[in-house]
């Protein structure tokens, strides 16, 4: 694998950590210094293709290689920051554990379809541990005249971490993952409040957002391109899977 680890290095971009912080038992923030970061294309919803099984003795390509949200950025600093939680236990998990302030990293900014549009009225959010910080910085960016309802959903509540300002604008519950009956009932309750043109954001396992896309398009007949959803785990996949 020294060959595809020498090609990763090559193409990405590099980096280096200066600050770790815990911010709860299983979530660490971590802020990368780059100089990539004055000229990136960035748009609220980015992500990164991070190498965390570099030097290691990792089987294949998707073991070396994670994706995280990009939480947080500072072009004038030449900063961003990731929040990464460790509860899978995965490679990526055991990377964030051992990394240190002042190791090199590598990386690759990407752009999905899970950004801010902005073209809505009303928004609806939906997403658990894993989807935190990318609904964090999508809402952070919304104009105060939007309308935003959100759902936050982990089994421990405690392990749901302030955004980057030490604020928490999100409503938080204590729900069991893939509790589709639980998260439904959260979002009837919700959804007489969303006036006007609708958008919904759905992030996190991908049995929830399987669901909860069926539910609104089937059951109360949204449009598709009022759903955008982002599967950040699968409990019977690895990585890049």
């Amino acid at each position: 694998m020294a060959f595809i680890e020498k090609i990763i290095k090559k193409i990405m971009d590099n980096g280096v950590i200066t600050s770790k912080v815990q911010l709860s038992k299983s979530v660490y923030k971590i802020e990368i210094q780059s100089e990539v970061v004055k000229t990136m294309d960035f748009v609220p919803g980015c992500f990164i293709r991070l190498g965390v099984g570099l030097g290691q003795e990792a089987s294949s390509k998707k073991d070396m290689v994670r994706s995280y949200s990009i939480w947080s950025i500072d072009k004038d600093k030449n900063t961003f920051s990731l929040a990464i939680a460790t509860h899978s236990n995965g490679i990526g998990a055991q990377w964030v554990k051992d990394c240190m302030v002042g190791d090199t990293i590598y990386y690759k900014t990407k752009r999905g379809k899970f950004t801010l549009d902005t073209t809505a009225d009303s928004y609806l959010m939906i997403g658990d541990l894993s989807a935190l910080s990318h609904l964090y910085i999508i809402n952070r960016y919304l104009s105060k005249d939007k309308h935003v309802e959100i759902i936050i959903y982990n089994n421990n509540i405690t392990e749901l971490y302030a955004d980057i300002d030490n604020k928490k604008p999100f409503n938080f519950y204590s729900i069991e993952e893939n509790n589709l009956k639980e998260i439904i009932a959260k979002i009837d309750h919700l959804l007489p409040q969303l006036k006007g043109a609708k958008m919904a954001y759905i992030a996190g396992d991908s049995r929830i957002c399987i669901a909860i896309n069926n539910y609104l398009r089937k059951e109360l007949q949204w449009n598709t391109k009022q759903i955008k959803t982002k599967p950040f785990w699968n409990p019977d996949k690895k990585g890049l899977e």
